[in-house]
C-alpha cells in the first residue's frame, strides 16, 4: 500500500533515499530544499511512501512541474500500478530514475516510445571530490551576472534542443527560466578564456555533501578544446572547498564520458531520463 507521506517522515525518507544515494538526487534534492509541502516551485515535490514492517521500502514522487521520480528497487507491478493511481488527473511532462524503474512507470503509466522527445538511459558517474583530477588548460569560472542573460538564454535553447530535454514549443520560456536561476541562484558557473565565456556548467541536484551535475555546454564552434572538462573540474574543485564530497552526472554521449573520466569520474551504472513531447493528463 502507498501513503502520502506527512509531517515527520522527512528523516526516514532521507536515511532511505541516502541508501540509495546515486540514483536518488532529485528526490533527496528536493526534499532537503523543498520539504513535503511545497506546491508552487516547480521543484516541489509531492511524495508517496510504502511500507514493509515498519520501515520504507519505496518512495515515489511527481514534481509540480510534471516529472514523476522514484526509489523502488524490487517493487512488485501492483506498488507502480498504485503510484499510477496517484497520478490519475495529474499532469505529466517526464520521469527520471534507475534504468528499470522507469520502465516500470512507463509500463504503469501508459506511456508509449511514441509520445516521447527523449528516451535514451545514459551512464551514471560517480566522483568521490578527493580523487578529481584538474586539466590542464585556460581560463576560470565566475557565477553569471545580468550582462550574461542573453547568452545564457541561448545556451540553454541550445542545450535543451540538442539533448531533446522539453516540450519544442516551451523551448524559449525553459531557456529564460534557466537563465533567470542561473543568474538569481548559485548552480551555475561560465567557464571564461580571454574575457569570453567559451563553457557553461551547472548543478541539477544539491545537497550539504553531494551534488549532481547538469547542464554542462559547450557551444559546437568551441569543442574538442577540453573547456567542459575544465568547467566541471574546476566547480568541483570549488565545490570541494565548500565541504561537498561526491558528485555524480550522467552523460549524454561517448564524447562526453571521455571528458568526465579524464578528471576522474567512473561509471557506475545506468540512469534513465525521459521527456514526452507534450506533457499529457494520467488516466
Amino acid at each position: 500500500m502507498l501513503r502520502p507521506a506527512r509531517a515527520g517522515d522527512e528523516a526516514a525518507m532521507e536515511t532511505f533515499l541516502a541508501a540509495h544515494a546515486e540514483t536518488s538526487m532529485f528526490l533527496r534534492g528536493n526534499l532537503h530544499n523543498f520539504g513535503l509541502f511545497e506546491r508552487n516551485d516547480p521543484h516541489g515535490t509531492e511524495y508517496w511512501i510504502a511500507e514493509t514492517g515498519g520501515e520504507i521500502a519505496a518512495i515515489f514522487g511527481i514534481s509540480n512541474g510534471g516529472f514523476a521520480m522514484s526509489q523502488a528497487p524490487g517493487a512488485p507491478d501492483s506498488l507502480w500500478d498504485a503510484f499510477a493511481g496517484c497520478l490519475r488527473g495529474r499532469e505529466l511532462a517526464g520521469l527520471s530514475g534507475e534504468e528499470a524503474q522507469v520502465a516500470q512507470s512507463k509500463r504503469a503509466l501508459g506511456i508509449g516510445r511514441a509520445a516521447l522527445s527523449l528516451d535514451d538511459p545514459e551512464p551514471l558517474f560517480r566522483l568521490s571530490l578527493d580523487r578529481l583530477r584538474l586539466p590542464d588548460g585556460t581560463g576560470g569560472i565566475r557565477r553569471p551576472i545580468e550582462a550574461d542573460r542573453a547568452l545564457l538564454e541561448r545556451w540553454n535553447a541550445a542545450y535543451v534542443t540538442e539533448l531533446r530535454m522539453g516540450t519544442p514549443g516551451r523551448v524559449a520560456t525553459e531557456s529564460r527560466e534557466r537563465a533567470e536561476r542561473a543568474i538569481k541562484g548559485d548552480d551555475t558557473r561560465l567557464l571564461i578564456s580571454d574575457g569570453t565565456p567559451v563553457a557553461m556548467t551547472a548543478l541539477n541536484a544539491r545537497l550539504p555533501d553531494m551534488v549532481q551535475i547538469g547542464g554542462v555546454y559547450t557551444p559546437p564552434d568551441l569543442r574538442g578544446r577540453g573547456h567542459a572538462r575544465r568547467a566541471v573540474a574546476l566547480h568541483m574543485d570549488e565545490l570541494r572547498g565548500d565541504g561537498v564530497t561526491t558528485a555524480i552526472l550522467f552523460a549524454s554521449g561517448p564524447a562526453a564520458c571521455r571528458a568526465y573520466e579524464a578528471i576522474g569520474f567512473e561509471r557506475i551504472g545506468t540512469y534513465a531520463l525521459v521527456f514526452l513531447k507534450e506533457p499529457v493528463v494520467i488516466g
